[in-house]
């Protein structure tokens, strides 16, 4: 056997005797014979550097340095579930479900683990890159640091994809997070609060030696990508154990709601037997063609569901209401509470939302309050303990001007919240307008994070987004934690910026209702700002879901002629504000004012690409069959129930090359 030989074989075993002790927990050798035998292809290693593979076994300690995490746009979007918190919301989403697909349908169950989202992207059965959730769209490149955690597999094993993403939790058992605690403790530095915080954390540390030192684990639980020749949820499952993922094994097939209910309710009792922190089972259509038919909303799958276990309560003392200023001009009152445990942190501060929600529970200073932490990552106080209520106590006033400029708030009618009216004064609002200018979703300015806008606020350097392209390297140098390497990096991610694509900076502009997918809607529309600025309400409502709201909305931000200067400035700067050539080039409006339903499995375009092209082409992509439908776009197996129903309304069908013909 030549060297060559002798490492890939050490290579091989390592990797099993990996798998099997993290993943399978069945180790077949001591800790001692595994130790001798990674030393031994250390020392090959390092004599034969010709042989190097980013992938070995021996790089599992870490070592490597990460000053700063790359920012990598995921391939398959990774989206957010919709929550449920009862038997009747489940029956609900049934409900939608089989309105809109053929046939019976079963449902995969599984633990929803509470860590850090993960997505791991494999090609040719080799781990490519590791990247955190982020926003959904993109996240950061913690490939590094994600190699040293011993249950994710650097090379895969059987008949795997030639690539494809799969998704997990990144987790730290309460085992090995109460020995980190212990550590610490004992070498005099304050216990890390939680699991998942520390989880995360330990994703974005800079020296991947020291997240090798986390007893970190991974757990998967889903597949994305095109044509992986997998008909069901369950069987993914099953499929990515024997490529050698961690899977949890906790799942289970349901043909049901009433057989989901009773995996909900087993482990919202059994939960605190297992290993990791939970807080709740996601619920998945298991066929993978009906989860294809179900589609997605702006922001989660049609065909899955977090059922959320009941929600944790306590009660604690509220010491203070104060009162935050956010960007919008909003005010939001806030309880300050005698700090308190609960679901494994500690809360000092809970949301009251509103004057309303005050006067409601009738809540005031030094009342004994119960607080409660359910779907939402805020906790919020849901009642008051008026037996213990000091019989002194006086109810609470809402303010009746603004905390931070003392300018006399105002309620529009039907709003629940009160408004600070001075918009181009309050610093909040003025502080916070830019950092959404700046925010990952809208104009993601590298070098410039939310503190250093507040900053550059607070030294009378910006007062609004468009001062941003004025700034000097000189200027921001002196700044506080400002060298001149992190100054040019500022201003360079300043310049930079000019590249972002319109729907992202009409988004960044910060018009009360446009989000990021009414922002995509405008920009698509309208291909520049100048047409938005002079659409009128009633052409801005005439756009696919834009709403009376919405249309208002962005009427009264144009009708503003400070904003009207700003964005004529970010013009003026080279901010894109018109969808560019390019993207233009690829656009028709071909099927303009048509719609279309996507069913069945197609052969020369995956289902996402058939749905782009619809889009790029002007036209509308529909779940469900209409008598407003222009094309069913027809696959292999569609159901028999969307081919009645198109029959029946005299819906037009066609097939795959059809449609491709049409374009």
């Amino acid at each position: 056997m030549n060297i060559e030989e002798q490492i890939n074989q050490l290579r091989q075993e390592l990797r099993q005797h990996n798998h099997n002790y993290y993943v399978l927990d069945a180790a077949t050798i001591s800790d001692y014979e595994f130790d001798m035998k990674l030393k031994e292809l250390q020392v090959l290693e390092e004599k034969h550097p010709e042989f190097h593979d980013p992938n070995s076994p021996t790089l599992r300690v870490g070592g490597e340095v990460t000053k700063n995490f790359d920012t990598v746009v995921h391939e398959q979007r990774m989206y957010s579930l919709d929550n449920s918190y009862s038997k009747e919301d489940l029956l609900d989403w049934e409900t939608r479900i089989k309105k809109l697909v053929d046939g019976d349908v079963t449902y995969t169950c599984e633990l929803k683990y509470d860590g850090a989202s993960i997505s791991l992207t494999y090609e040719n059965g080799e781990l490519l890159r590791a990247v955190t959730r982020g926003d959904g769209i993109q996240g950061d490149n913690v490939t590094t640091n994600v190699k040293t955690i011993n249950s994710v597999p650097l090379k895969l094993k059987g008949d795997y994809p030639p690539k494809f993403d799969i998704r997990g939790e990144i987790v730290l058992p309460y085992e090995g997070f109460a020995k980190m605690n212990q550590q610490r403790i004992a070498a005099g530095e304050e216990p890390y609060a939680n699991p998942r915080n520390t989880a995360s954390g330990s994703l974005k540390l800079q020296d991947s030696s020291e997240t090798a030192k986390r007893p970190l684990d991974c757990l998967l639980y889903n597949l994305a990508g095109d044509r992986l020749g997998i008909s069901s949820q369950y069987e993914s499952l099953e499929k990515a154990r024997q490529w050698g993922f961690k899977v949890p094994r906790e799942s289970r097939l349901a043909n049901s709601i009433e057989e989901v209910l009773e995996f909900v309710n087993f482990w919202d009792e059994k939960r605190r037997e297992l290993p990791y922190e939970t807080d709740g089972v996601v619920i998945k259509v298991n066929d993978i063609q009906q989860q294809e038919e179900l589609g997605f909303t702006a922001k989660a799958p049609r065909w899955a569901m977090a059922y959320k276990f009941k929600a944790e309560q306590v009660t604690t003392q509220l010491n203070e209401i104060t009162y935050q200023v956010g960007r919008t001009g909003a005010i939001t009152p806030v309880a300050n509470l005698k700090p308190v445990q609960l679901a494994g942190t500690t809360v000092k501060r809970a949301s009251l939302h509103n004057a309303d929600q005050i006067e409601k529970l009738d809540i005031r200073i030094e009342d004994t309050v119960f607080v409660e932490k359910g779907g939402e990552i805020i906790p919020k106080i849901i009642g008051v303990d008026f037996t213990k209520r000091d019989k002194s106590s006086i109810p609470t006033e809402y303010i009746s001007s603004c905390p931070e400029c003392e300018t006399e708030l105002i309620r529009k009618e039907g709003e629940a919240q009160h408004y600070c009216p001075n918009v181009y004064g309050c610093p909040p609002q003025i502080i916070g307008r830019i950092q959404h200018y700046i925010s990952r979703k809208a104009l993601d300015i590298e070098g410039l994070g939310g503190e250093t806008v507040a900053l550059l606020v607070k030294e009378n350097l910006i007062t609004n987004y468009a001062d941003l392209y004025d700034l000097k390297k000189e200027q921001v140098i002196p700044l506080e934690r400002m060298a001149e390497k992190s100054a040019e990096n500022l201003i360079e991610g300043i310049a930079k910026s000019k590249e972002i694509p319109f729907e992202r900076v009409l988004f960044g502009l910060g018009i009360r209702y446009v989000g990021e997918t009414v922002a995509k809607k405008l920009a698509k529309h309208y291909k520049t700002i100048d047409a938005i600025i002079t659409a009128t309400e009633e052409e801005l409502v005439n756009v696919d879901e834009i709403g009376i709201k919405i249309a208002q909305s962005v009427r009264e931000f144009f009708d503003s002629e400070s904003n009207k200067v700003l964005v004529n400035r970010l013009v003026a700067y080279g901010v894109q504000l018109q969808v560019s050539a390019e993207k233009l080039a690829n656009q028709t409006d071909t099927l303009k004012g048509q719609i279309f339903v996507v069913s069945g499995v197609f052969e020369k375009v995956s289902r996402n690409e058939l749905k782009k092209l619809i889009e790029d082409n002007g036209g509308k992509v529909s779940s469900s069959i209409s008598s407003k439908t222009t094309y069913v776009v027809a696959g292999a197996n569609m159901g028999p129930s969307k081919l009645e129903k198109a029959n029946k309304l005299e819906v037009t069908i066609i097939s795959e090359d059809d449609f491709l013909n049409l374009i």
